[in-house]
Parts: C-alpha cells; sequence; structure tokens
C-alpha cells in the first residue's frame, strides 16, 4: 500500500543510513541486491541514486550530535528513506535515536509484516502459518510517555495532585512513587486504525483485529478501542457490513497465546505503542528471529517513510562477515512496495525463498538446514543477485 497521492519518478534518490555494529556490512549488501532487482525488473528504465545521511555514533564523531539537522531535514525532502540498525546513546536522557526519526517525521504506523521462510528453524510447530502484518502506533503510548524521576520536584508535585486536587486513592506507597504518563488521542488512534484497514482491503485480508488492555485501562486503550470502532463504522460501514471486513477486538493477555496457537486466524493486527513491541517480538520469533523481520515506520497523508532493519547493532559480531542481512533486505523490499515497485521487490523476495531452500545461509540460521552451506554476509547478497540475474525472465 503507497500514500495517497505519492508520485514516483523512474528515477529516485533515496536517502540512508548506515547505521551502527553490523551495519557497515549489511547496508552495502542490501544496497547491491536492490540496484541489482531494480534493473532486472524494469530493463534499466528506472534506477536509484543512494544519498548517505549521518546517524548514530559516526555521526556524533564527525558533527558532535547524533542525530544531525541535516539528516532529518534529507528525510523530510525526499520523503522515503532507509536506516540500518542505530545504537542507542549511553547517559541518562539520551533518547532512542530510531524513536527521534519517528517523532520528528510524525511515522505514526510502525508496520511490520511477518512471514516464514521455507526451512528456517522455529520453535512453533507450524511457522508456515504465520503471514500477516502488525501495525504499531508509533507516536503514542509509551513512545511519547512523561516520566517524572522519584524524588524529583516535578514528580513531588504530581504526587501532590493526584493525591490532593483529584484526590486519587489508588497510589499505595506516595512517598517512594515515580510516576508516569502515557497519551493517547482520539486522532492518532483514527489514523492508525485507518491506514491498517486500507492496507487490509489493499491486500485481500478480511479480518483486522485490534489487541488492547481496555478491560484495565479504560480511558486510554479502552477509548483506543471505541474510537476504532466508532471510526470504522463511520468510514468502513459498508464493507463491515458486507462482510469483507470484519474488526474485531481480544485483550493483549490473550492475543500472545493464541498467537502462538493458531496465528492462521490473523490477517492484520493494529495495536498502542508498548503492546505492538510485545507482539512484534512474538510473531518475529516463530519466523526465525529479527534477523527475518522487516520493518518499515510510515506517514500515510504526507508519505514520508522510513523502512529499517528491527534488529539491533549485533556488537559482538562486527567485522566479521556472519551478520544477516535479511531484516534490511526485506525492509527494502517494503520501501519497493511502498514506491510503486513491487516487481522490484518480488524478484528479491522470490529469490530469498529460492537461495534459502538451496541451504545458502548466514550463520543465525545455518543450523536451521540439515545439508546447508553456510556464507558471510556478503556472499549471500551475491548469491540472491546470481539468482535474481541468471534467469532470462524480466519483469515489465
Amino acid at each position: 500500500m503507497t500514500s495517497k497521492g505519492l508520485k514516483v519518478p523512474d528515477d529516485i534518490t533515496v536517502p540512508f543510513i548506515t547505521g551502527d555494529g553490523i551495519g557497515k556490512e549489511i547496508m552495502p549488501v542490501c544496497k547491491a541486491v536492490v540496484d541489482a532487482a531494480v534493473k532486472q525488473a524494469y530493463n534499466g528504465n528506472r534506477s536509484i541514486e543512494w544519498l548517505e545521511v549521518m546517524a548514530g555514533q559516526e555521526a556524533f564523531k564527525q558533527n558532535g550530535a547524533y542525530l544531525p539537522d541535516e539528516t532529518i531535514a534529507a528525510f523530510r525532502e525526499y520523503l522515503v528513506g532507509l536506516k540500518g540498525p542505530l545504537k542507542t546513546p549511553s547517559g541518562r536522557g539520551v533518547r532512542s535515536l530510531s524513536i527521534m526519526l519517528r517523532q520528528a517525521l510524525d511515522l505514526y504506523a510502525c508496520q511490520r509484516p511477518f512471514r516464514y521462510f521455507y526451512g528456517v528453524t522455529s520453535p512453533v510447530k507450524y511457522p508456515d502459518r504465520i503471514n500477516l502484518c502488525v501495525f504499531r502506533e508509533s507516536t503514542e503510548d509509551v513512545y511519547a510517555g512523561i516520566e517524572w524521576p522519584f524524588g524529583s520536584e516535578k514528580g513531588k508535585r504530581f504526587g501532590e495532585f493526584l493525591l490532593g486536587e483529584l484526590k486519587e486513592e489508588k497510589v499505595r506507597f506516595p512517598e517512594s512513587t515515580a510516576f508516569g504518563v502515557k497519551p493517547i488521542s482520539r486522532e492518532g488512534t483514527e489514523r492508525i486504525i485507518r491506514c491498517a484497514i486500507d492496507y487490509a482491503l489493499s491486500h485481500n485480508r478480511r479480518s483486522v483485529t485490534l489487541v488492547h488492555n481496555g478491560n484495565i485501562m479504560k480511558y486510554t486503550e479502552g477509548a483506543f478501542v471505541n474510537w476504532a470502532y466508532d471510526m470504522a463504522e463511520r468510514e468502513y460501514g459498508t464493507y463491515l457490513s458486507s462482510g469483507r471486513l470484519v474488526l474485531s477486538g481480544i485483550t493483549c493477555d490473550a492475543f500472545l497465546q493464541s498467537a502462538i496457537l493458531h496465528p492462521e486466524e490473523y490477517g492484520v493486527i493494529v495495536t498502542s505503542n508498548l503492546n505492538g513491541d510485545y507482539i512484534s517480538d512474538v510473531f518475529a520469533a516463530q519466523v526465525g528471529g529479527v534477523g527475518m523481520s522487516p520493518g518499515g515506520n510510515i506517514n500515510y497523508e504526507t508519505g514520508h517513510a522510513i523502512f529499517e532493519a528491527t534488529h539491533g547493532v549485533a556488537s559482538d559480531i562486527v567485522g566479521r562477515n556472519v551478520a544477516n542481512p535479511c531484516s534490511l533486505i526485506l525492509a527494502a523490499c517494503m520501501m519497493l512496495e511502498y514506491l510503486g515497485w513491487k516487481e522490484a521487490a518480488d524478484l528479491i523476495v522470490t529469490a530469498i525463498e529460492r537461495t534459502l531452500r538451496q541451504g545458502i545461509t548466514t550463520a543465525d540460521i545455518a543450523d536451521s538446514f540439515k545439508h546447508g552451506n553456510c556464507v558471510g554476509t556478503k556472499e549471500f547478497g551475491d548469491a540472491l543477485v546470481n539468482m535474481m540475474t541468471s534467469g532470462t525472465r524480466v519483469i515489465r
């Protein structure tokens, strides 16, 4: 599903952040794979000019800033970009750079598709039943959480306000309590529900499931559910009444069990921020880990989107040429689909399927294959390129 009104020329500029840790190893491989797919799919009539922008440790060394203004400006200008893993700077009060990017560009939809590739070891019996997409709200809830440290002046004032003015009696130990607030709005809820439903309709998915803790937090997550139903009835009533769309809700604890036992029952999942964090890791574990799981952060109104590897910087394997580039490569496939270049994305996905079926893998999933051929990061990328370019078929 592309952004409304996004116009994509045949030759585009894509800003990218190489990232920290293994980013320097997986980003070049990813770009080479994408370039080969675009060339093969469109007979050389489309192309990507890659524009490197700085963030993370390298940016701090060069510019004294972990996330320079110029980097945000580039993503804002060119709309669509790609990002490797970034290490959260050390020190109290320093936020995740990835979260800072999402907040700066209002990338409210964290989109995480999950599917299984044949042969990869999974802790569940039927991982091939997993084929779904999670939409996690990415600008509110705990990502916009306000906290006051225990003992701070503001924390004391907030506690006094709760106990004194509001007469709240639920705080058991007011003298030793830290406080936090999580905002969830109607506007933020409606836009994440809207893009999840639009995705379901455009991908022939009938089921959209709201995952929440509204049974306990009735005025935040409970409101999330109520606002979702109201908006869906108002804007998608025809689809609901015809049975083309089924919107249902389930509490997060019940869902986490069901997601393991019956993943085939779900097509599109939409949830608030913290719940989405748990849910995404549950599905990633079932399909081979975060090394096989891509992500995108999107604002479907403005068109801005950054696609990214969902794993960390993996400092323990830096420089060893053993990192799995699939998360970033599959994120680039999401980017290509978002741009409307689905033919190139399909070439890459098919190449990954065929390469893994031949037992050609990186070290993290090599144990999945009894007769596998464990190769390095670069060599795995080369295998994908060879798989795409060895045939004569060109998609047009």
